[in-house]
């Protein structure tokens, strides 16, 4: 009986590979993890800190709730997770209004979601439950929150699945990392070094084949052999992996789940103008509107003078063709049709602009993962696993149901990734076990 550690692969370097990573080489096993990209992070993306004047991030960025782990981690990392305050301002396309923290129906909206037994869409509860003209205000505030916030399409939606959310994620804390999400990301990176994990870079799987008690992984015209594998990759690229037959069986399921679009513009200015326009806003946090651009928030309480736009939902699909530049000039516009300023007025302040698609990101298709009808029935299905050759049913690791990671929280992803890390160093921990494939579909942005 040969005492070597065993060999797991891991496909993916963003949050929820690294954290694999460094629980199963704490726990004694020989861990490689194979990146498309030249970075570690994934959807989390740092910029350059002389770029924004501070460490702007591109991806995840804010810690929601209490998320113990991210908070954990950061304490580890040495770095400060700060609360962040700061008014909710709406423009209507008339006047800016202050918003109040509850809603004169949230009270009915609570009352007919904790009631449902049954799952149906965001759409059909609205047409259900709030149908009638004086709901007009809730039915838009809440398919601008399924789209831009979770998104999903309305239509598709889990009225279930958003059910927490409604009821507390409103009014949880936010917070950011200072330094942002890159100083976590580097800490985990070397970390893992540290534990003797091998990353390699630019390494796109194409294929994983399995034969006998081995496993082969292909990427970058190379072969590595392990004992296991872990997929961390984006939902969408699932589908562009050559698997084993009965990993395709649990990959399938994720194409009940799908993945929503995120588009995320960064704009430093000169100088606030917005605070200069409007005296009131110089305690705003977030902006919400119906500019192309919804939703825009400050970096309160910090004063840098940058704004950052942000688009969620099947309705990004109407920006697809646009590259960049493109999506920085509809910023532009969008902030000029909410302060009544010209276009050149406020081109002319900016020093610095950042924008992504993330559906247009090669080795990220989009954002997060929506939470639909489909997908939560698909989500509590037991997923396949292998063991000796044989397809057996197991509720360990899934074909979908590792936590979303949003453009603004990836501490939920690290919580799932630890658990799901420890499962498999568990699974693992027997001499010399058959080999097994974890289709883990991994992180948001």
């Amino acid at each position: 009986m040969s005492d070597r550690p065993e060999h797991i692969v891991i496909v993916g370097a963003g949050a929820a590979g690294l954290m694999a990573a460094r629980v199963l080489a704490r726990g004694g096993k020989r861990v490689t993890i194979l990146e498309a990209r030249e970075r570690c992070g994934g959807r989390i993306h740092p910029l350059p800190a002389a770029k924004f004047g501070y460490p702007a991030d591109l991806g995840a960025e804010f810690v929601h709730g209490e998320a113990p782990l991210t908070r954990r981690l950061a304490r580890e990392a040495a770095l400060t997770v700060r609360t962040i305050g700061g008014a909710q301002w709406s423009f209507d396309g008339t006047e800016f209004s202050r918003e109040n923290r509850r809603d004169p129906y949230d009270e009915q909206l609570h009352a007919a979601v904790k009631d449902l037994t049954g799952d149906i869409t965001v759409a059909d509860f609205l047409r259900r439950h709030f149908a009638g003209p004086e709901y007009a205000r809730l039915r838009h505030a809440v398919e601008r929150m399924v789209e831009g916030y979770d998104a999903a399409d309305p239509e598709r939606a889990s009225t279930l699945a958003l059910r927490d959310e409604w009821m507390n994620d409103g009014h949880a804390t936010q917070a950011r990392i200072d330094g942002g999400y890159g100083g976590l990301v580097d800490f985990l990176a070397a970390e893992c070094r540290r534990s003797g994990v091998a990353i390699h870079f630019s390494a796109v799987v194409t294929s994983i084949e399995q034969s006998g008690g081995k496993v082969a992984v292909r990427a970058a015209g190379e072969t590595h052999g392990c004992d296991r594998v872990i997929l961390t990759v984006p939902l969408p690229l699932l589908r562009e992996i050559a698997l084993p037959p009965a990993a395709r069986a649990k990959a399938a399921a994720s194409d009940d789940i799908g993945f929503g679009s995120v588009i995320k513009i960064l704009l430093r200015f000169t100088r606030p103008w917005w605070r200069e326009q409007r005296q009131d806003l110089s305690d705003m946090l977030f902006l919400l509107s119906d500019a192309t651009i919804p939703v825009w928030w400050t970096r309160q309480p910090d004063q840098h003078p940058v704004l950052t736009g942000w688009f969620g939902g099947p309705r990004t699909a109407e920006l697809s063709h646009l590259d960049p530049q493109g999506l920085i000039g509809i910023g532009i516009d969008s902030l000029a049709a909410i302060f009544g300023l010209s276009r050149e007025d406020i081109a002319r302040e900016v020093v610095a602009a950042a924008a992504a698609n993330w559906a247009h990101d090669p080795f990220a298709r989009g954002a997060y993962e929506p939470r639909g009808a489909r997908a939560s029935r698909a989500r509590r299905r037991p997923c396949a696993v292998f063991r000796r050759g044989a397809l057996s049913r197991s509720r360990h690791g899934n074909g979908g149901g590792c936590p979303r990671e949003r453009n603004g929280d990836c501490g939920n992803d690290l919580a799932g990734m630890r658990k799901k890390a420890r499962i498999s160093a568990g699974l693992l921990s027997h001499q010399r076990p058959p080999p097994k494939l974890n289709v883990t579909p991994g992180p948001p942005p």
